[in-house]
């Protein structure tokens, strides 16, 4: 049963992996990638000295760091309010409402995004001229969209975090809660000595997921909310989002994988050394 799923893995994750050799080699079209001529380091130092290689790598980082601390954070916000509600049928219309944008595509939010902030017919202008106020071109303002990137990530995402937070909640023994009300604790008491340390492991748990994507940015997120503007490439461009742009701009396949492999290899490298320190602290938490 198990072996049509791991022919597919094999098929479509391990053995495309051969692909890696493009990274160092000088593609031609002609010659194929297992006959085109080595050229060594060459494809990463083009990407490095083209001054884009740190930009990217800095914007990626950045980015996720930012959309993991706030998309976790008003996850277990949103997952201990939830389960603090009492009606029944209101905590379930809740849930519901906010699961709902994590079934939303990123190129119905791109629509979205730029029907609000269009300089000309956007939303936010509109409003803004019926209170004879001047319109803002946001779309030439690079550093405010690491705020909306941001609010939209979290947005989408939040609703399906929390899920996994309140499957942690719901597992907490309910005699811990009655043994603080005895002993006159309040809700936020309850919330911060019981709720919390016991979703920990799970809070751990999904940090080090997260944390192995860091480097990983989501290029439909970025690519539909952005598109090709490029007054905003410095502040808003990613790995990923160069990646497509230099496939379809230069044809050029070498330099592209030269940049994915070193994406990969810095995710493998920051993923062990940070599950190795949890594992040195708190040895229950890590992954492995």
């Amino acid at each position: 049963m198990a072996l049509p799923a791991v022919f597919l893995v094999l098929l479509i994750s391990y053995i495309p992996m051969a692909g890696i050799i493009l990274a160092f080699k000088d593609y031609r079209f002609d010659l194929g990638v297992f006959g085109s001529h080595w050229n060594g380091f060459e494809n990463f130092k083009y990407f490095f000295n083209s001054g884009t290689g740190l930009r990217v790598t800095r914007n990626t980082i950045l980015y996720n760091l930012l959309n993991l601390a706030t998309s976790q954070l008003f996850a277990i916000m949103i997952a201990i309010f939830i389960n603090e509600m009492r009606g029944k049928y209101f905590k379930k219309i809740s849930q519901s409402i906010i699961f709902l944008p994590f079934f939303i595509s990123w190129t119905i939010v791109g629509v979205f995004v730029y029907n609000i902030f269009n300089y000309e017919t956007g939303t936010l202008n509109t409003v803004l001229k019926s209170f004879h106020m001047d319109p803002v071109n946001l779309y030439s303002t690079p550093t405010v969209w690491i705020f909306i990137i941001a609010f939209f990530n979290s947005w989408k995402w939040v609703g399906y975090t929390s899920v996994i937070y309140i499957a942690s909640i719901l597992s907490i023994d309910a005699e811990c809660f009655e043994a603080a009300e005895i002993d006159g604790a309040n809700i936020f008491q309850k919330i911060f000595y019981i709720t919390i340390p016991s979703i920990s492991p799970t809070i751990f748990i999904m940090f080090l997921l997260n944390i192995g994507r860091i480097l990983r940015g989501d290029f439909q997120m970025f690519y539909q909310i952005i598109g090709n503007n490029g007054q905003l490439f410095d502040t808003t461009d990613v790995i990923d989002t160069f990646v497509f742009r230099s496939l379809l701009t230069s044809g050029d396949i070498a330099m592209p994988a030269a940049a994915t492999f070193y994406q990969s290899v810095l995710c493998f490298v920051i993923i062990m050394v940070v599950n190795g320190l949890i594992r040195k602290t708190r040895p229950d938490n890590a992954l492995f």
